[in-house]
């Protein structure tokens, strides 16, 4: 794993929950550049606060700029090719030299950790962001392992009819893509060359990866690294939507997967040579074997990241930043244990407008909190996905125990209701 200028905390570390004005970490007028796509609510609601409570000075390199000015006014938000790593370094040595470069895109890991490499910056290894953002290098790492899945890989514009070992069933997907677009099942020769068609009239030019299809319990494995130690600070379980398709409906926390699939799910990573910033890692566990479905080397997204902040009590989104200024991790984060907490996405079952919507919501409901955000505004009109975009809002919860949890979101998704008009 790839450490540099690792640095300590100071000797009293950082508050679980910084108050007004009572901010431990680095001194004000240190600089964070930090590279983006689109807008995202772990930007947006995590980490922008967070370099605020450490008092660093951001300036945000995109390819949208419009988007993130609307959304931040104030912000120096700079425009640039985010995807090519010359454009980006160009960009930064024409402003103050920065302190950290991060990403928490998947599609900008490498372009970042090359940048922060050229400037002399804490960096991941570009070779292992790379690795896993790419399905088939992923594969074929961990092929010699014990952690081998059958898979092919379809290069752009290859002929489906030259793969002769297509591992039936499989699920079929792009080998960079991610939010299980364009990931599907398939049962059988003719349909995996009629979804390669389909795929290929959204995504011309797209390599696909075809892998064996993985039975078993879904989960999620979160870590927190400083390329010396790394730390798992929880997990969940993951429910998905009825196959050919792979949307996940609802996610449960699980502060503690059985020890033997956390060593195996671990022992992927090192094979990958993750360890340094936040990894969100899914995985499925069948007959007591963990294997590995893919290795996104960021926080967790769609509000997970947020809930788990507040379900284990530590500034998570300000130990990633730190990470990334140079500084070692505590022995001892200090998570905090004992808490439950459930994330359930309500879908679009049709394409057309969305005409009727409940509103965003913060409720405390007895020991349980729960908020509600919408991901698509009333007047809006979308075909039916099959993947994440299918997202009509976001329900969060967390209380002192899974029963209660659930009782307060099933009710709450009991008194709603969404229409949609074809």
């Amino acid at each position: 794993m790839q450490t540099t200028q690792i640095r300590q905390f100071p000797p009293e570390g950082p508050s679980p929950r910084p108050r007004s004005g009572d901010h431990h970490g680095p001194p004000a007028g240190r600089r964070l550049h930090l590279l983006a796509l689109n807008p995202t609510d772990s930007v947006s609601e995590g980490f922008l606060p967070a370099a605020r409570a450490l008092g660093l000075d951001v300036t945000l390199l995109t390819d949208q700029p419009a988007a993130h000015r609307d959304r931040h006014p104030g912000l120096d938000v700079v425009e640039c090719d985010v995807r090519d790593h010359h454009a980006v370094i160009s960009a930064v040595a024409a402003r103050p030299a920065p302190d950290a470069v991060f990403s928490n895109s998947d599609h900008l890991q490498a372009t970042t950790a090359l940048v922060a490499d050229w400037f002399g910056l804490p960096a991941k290894d570009w070779r292992a962001a790379l690795r896993v953002k790419d399905k088939a290098q992923m594969r074929r790492a961990l092929a010699a392992t014990g952690h081998a899945v059958r898979s092919v890989e379809l290069a752009a514009g290859q002929d489906p009819a030259a793969l002769t070992a297509v591992p039936y069933p499989c699920v079929l997907k792009p080998r960079e893509g991610v939010a299980s677009e364009d990931v599907v099942h398939i049962a059988d020769e003719t349909e995996f060359h009629r979804r390669c068609a389909e795929i290929r009239t959204r995504r011309p030019g797209a390599a696909l990866v075809a892998e064996e299809y993985l039975p078993g319990a879904l989960g999620t494995l979160e870590t927190l690294g400083d390329g010396d130690r790394l730390h798992v600070i929880g997990g969940f379980r993951t429910e998905l939507s009825p196959l050919p398709y792979f949307i996940e409906e609802r996610l449960t926390y699980e502060p503690a997967h059985p020890a033997p699939v956390v060593a195996q799910v671990l022992d992927a990573l090192a094979v990958l040579g993750v360890g340094f910033g936040v990894c969100h890692t899914e995985f499925v566990v069948h007959r007591g074997r963990a294997r590995i479905i893919e290795v996104n080397y960021r926080a967790i997204g769609d509000q997970c990241d947020l809930l788990l902040e507040r379900l284990i009590g530590i500034p998570l989104f300000q130990y990633v930043l730190r990470v990334h200024l140079g500084e070692a991790l505590p022995a001892d984060l200090g998570l905090r244990t004992g808490g439950a907490a459930r994330l359930d996405y309500p879908l679009a079952d049709r394409a057309g407008t969305l005409t009727a919507a409940p509103g965003a919501a913060d409720l405390t409901l007895g020991d349980v909190t729960l908020t509600y955000r919408p991901t698509r505004a009333v007047g809006e009109t979308h075909p039916l996905y099959g993947t994440n975009r299918d997202f009509l809002g976001i329900v969060r919860a967390l209380g002192p125990d899974q029963p209660s949890v659930d009782r307060a979101v099933a009710g709450f998704l009991a008194r709603q209701s969404w229409e949609i008009t074809p």
